[in-house]
C-alpha cells in the first residue's frame, strides 16, 4: 500500500476552520492518514467483528488491484459487504489506514461495542470508502479534485474494518527506500 501524496498522520484532537482544537472521538487511539486510493494491492483479513447496518459481518476479507476491491468474502452476513461495495465506485476503494497498538484499553476490554467510535480503537484498521480531507496537507482548502489527484478517495460511506492484533508486524518504507519498523507484535516498534 502506498499513503497519498502530501498525507499526514492525525491523532487525537482535530482543528474547526477557525483554527479551535476539539475531540471529535473520545477515546480515541488511532494515528490515522490517507492511503493512496489507486496504489493498494493484496489480500487483507478482518481480526475482529464489524457491526454496521444493524448487522455483525465476522470473518471477512478483502483482495485489492490498482487500488480497487477486486474479490471478497464473508463467513456471516456477506450481503452486508455486497451493498456497502456496491453504494458507489469509491467503496470499493481505502480511504483511510490507522495504527492503533494491540495493548490500547479499548482492545484489552474485549468489548466489541457495535459503534466505530468506540470499536475503531481496539486495532489497526482500514475504512473502506472517502478519505478525511484533514489527512493530506492543507487538505481543507484544497478542492475536492485537487485531493483527488493527490490519492485521496471519495464516496458516500466511509466504514471502518479492524486489521490489527498481537501477531500483526508492520514496516513503513520511506520514498529513498529505507525501512523503519512501526509496529512489531501489534506494539509501537519505536519510542519518541
Amino acid at each position: 500500500m502506498y499513503l497519498a501524496d502530501q498525507h499526514k498522520w492525525i491523532g487525537g484532537s482535530s482543528d474547526t476552520p477557525d483554527g479551535i482544537s476539539y475531540m471529535a472521538n473520545i477515546p480515541t487511539e488511532e494515528l490515522f492518514t490517507t492511503p493512496h486510493a489507486l496504489k493498494v494491492d493484496g489480500t487483507v483479513r478482518s481480526t475482529k467483528p464489524l457491526s454496521v447496518m444493524g448487522k455483525i459481518v465476522e470473518d471477512f476479507g478483502f483482495t485489492f488491484k490498482d487500488g480497487v476491491v477486486v474479490d471478497y468474502e464473508a463467513k456471516k452476513n456477506k450481503e452486508v459487504l455486497d451493498a456497502l461495495l456496491g453504494i458507489d465506485e469509491g467503496a470499493k476503494r481505502l480511504g483511510e489506514v490507522a495504527l492503533v497498538p494491540d495493548s490500547s484499553p479499548v482492545s484489552r476490554s474485549e468489548i466489541l461495542f457495535k459503534t466505530t467510535l468506540y470499536d475503531e480503537n481496539a486495532s489497526c484498521h482500514f475504512a473502506l470508502g472517502s478519505a478525511y480531507a484533514e489527512a493530506v496537507k492543507d487538505g481543507a482548502k484544497l478542492t475536492e479534485e485537487q485531493r483527488i489527484a493527490l490519492g485521496s478517495n471519495k464516496s458516500m460511506i466511509h466504514i471502518d474494518f479492524m486489521v490489527g492484533g498481537p501477531e500483526l508486524d508492520i514496516t513503513g518504507v520511506k520514498k529513498d527506500g529505507t525501512k523503519v519498523p512501526v509496529l512489531s507484535a501489534g506494539e509501537w516498534a519505536f519510542t519518541v
